[in-house]
């Protein structure tokens, strides 16, 4: 068995740095570049669209409110990425990762405002009155492309086991039991019954659970993050200055740090980025696709807030926690992205342990609840609604199988699952950037956000 597992995780590692490798980088910054300027710069308007993300479109077809829609996704999104996957940036990258995984985030805006529009635009209501959308349907709707369609839905439900599921679960697991010492077995069957317990009343379920954990868990962890940036004040100029160098300079090894080109850099920060935030994945406009929303512009401003929240906001507060610890204490080691986390905030005192328990523990609980969602709309989309019980109980079972797992290996089944993803969803939005302009001269640049679709009727 561990020589299969050896061979697998050798294929998945492989694969990813063919998948992650330049022309990746150049196809997701480019979207991101070229959706930036083609949409005058849709970062503008943040403000307009953090108003919108707490005001209820009383009256609009969806299933789930702006604000609801908007936590699932934040819940899905927010997740080990936020944590581990910002010190494994760092761990494999160097401290230049991280500017490149808060440029991702920035850019992204862009990117997921797009991805919003187009999955409101492009929705379609069941026969039991439930609003389905996302990139599968705006390939099939928007470009005609069926095929490509079905290989995004294929991507999605098998990411689903990887990015919002296991790779959490994992998480968790490997905390738990370095912190704690308790079983993975142990903290499989407690993760799996509560898991069962929210995603059985499916979408509307997850969505008020996540309406409540989200807003608590994001502002408890940010606050955590600034009581431990106030104890390394004094190396928070030398950390930031060391980030911005090394994005853009080769570093040699030593210090603390990997040694390492800028491409390496890059691709570990664009590549931990795309994990954290998702923009350009395709993910987060299954679950806008349901907003009560009044038109596609409202819910794309809605989703890209999403964004700032999560990477510019979250990410880039605990990349300086990362660096600003290794400068402060050059005795921490570190092999992987889940031991220099945890060697980080160890030193603090009294709080940094339990702070960081807690932060996994919930945004990786909620990461699965979303990507249940988003695995379930998908095998939706391929096999109709038939599918959808059998389909929770497998994503549940392999809540357990993600614990007991080796850590490598699912990072780089995560990866490449989200390369796959990621693939068509870029093309569709670099295809339809025409409607999506045409949509958002209509409601957003013309002053007419309040306006409803149903008026034009």
């Amino acid at each position: 068995m561990a020589a299969i597992a050896d061979i697998v995780g050798q294929f998945f590692s492989q694969l990813s740095t063919f998948l992650w490798g330049f022309p990746m980088i150049i196809l997701l910054l480019g979207t991101h570049i070229f959706l930036t300027v083609r949409l005058r710069f849709p970062q503008r308007k943040l403000w307009t669209a953090i108003k919108c993300s707490v005001r209820k479109d009383k009256g609009a077809d969806g299933d789930v409110s702006q604000f609801g829609a908007l936590a699932t996704a934040l819940a899905a999104t927010i997740g080990t990425g936020n944590i581990i996957g910002v010190a494994t940036a760092v761990a494999l990258g160097g401290p230049g990762a991280v500017l490149w995984c808060w440029l991702t985030g920035l850019l992204g805006i862009s990117t997921k405002y797009a991805e919003g529009l187009l999955a409101v635009k492009y929705r379609v209501k069941a026969k039991d009155g439930r609003t389905l959308g996302g990139p599968m349907y705006a390939l099939e709707r928007g470009l005609g492309w069926k095929k490509l369609a079905i290989l995004f839905a294929i991507f999605t439900a098998i990411a689903a086991f990887g990015i919002g599921n296991t790779v959490q679960a994992n998480a968790i697991a490997t905390l738990a039991s370095e912190s704690y010492n308790v079983s993975p077995y142990a903290t499989g069957i407690i993760l799996c019954i509560l898991v069962g317990a929210v995603v059985i009343g499916g979408i509307k379920s997850i969505a008020r659970v996540c309406t409540m954990l989200v807003p608590f868990m994001s502002v408890f962890y940010i606050i955590g993050c600034v009581v431990i940036l106030v104890f390394n004040h004094s190396f928070l100029l030398s950390a930031l200055a060391l980030i911005c160098k090394a994005s853009f300079t080769p570093m040699a090894a030593g210090g603390g740090f990997v040694g390492g080109g800028i491409m390496l850099t890059a691709r570990y920060g664009i590549a931990r980025g795309l994990f954290s935030n998702e923009s350009g994945m395709g993910s987060a406009p299954i679950v806008a696709a349901a907003a009560q929303t009044r038109n596609p512009v409202r819910q794309a401003l809605v989703s890209a807030s999403g964004t700032f929240w999560d990477t510019v906001v979250i990410c880039a507060l605990t990349g300086l926690v990362i660096v600003s610890s290794i400068l402060a204490y050059p005795d921490i080691t570190y092999d992987n992205g889940a031991t220099l986390t945890k060697l980080a905030f160890s030193k603090i005192p009294v709080v940094g342990t339990p702070l960081l328990t807690f932060g996994l523990l919930t945004f990786a609980f909620s990461t699965i609840l979303g990507w249940e969602i988003y695995g379930e709309r998908a095998v939706e989309y391929l096999k109709q609604r038939r599918w959808s019980l059998a389909y929770r109980l497998i994503f549940v079972a392999a809540v357990f199988l993600g614990s007991i797992m080796n850590l490598d290996v699912v990072w780089n089944i995560a990866d490449c699952m989200n390369a796959l993803m990621a693939i068509p969803n870029l093309l569709a939005l670099i295809f339809l950037s025409g409607v999506i302009v045409s949509e958002t001269r209509k409601y957003l640049w013309e002053g007419n956000l309040d306006k409803s679709m149903d008026d034009e009727d």
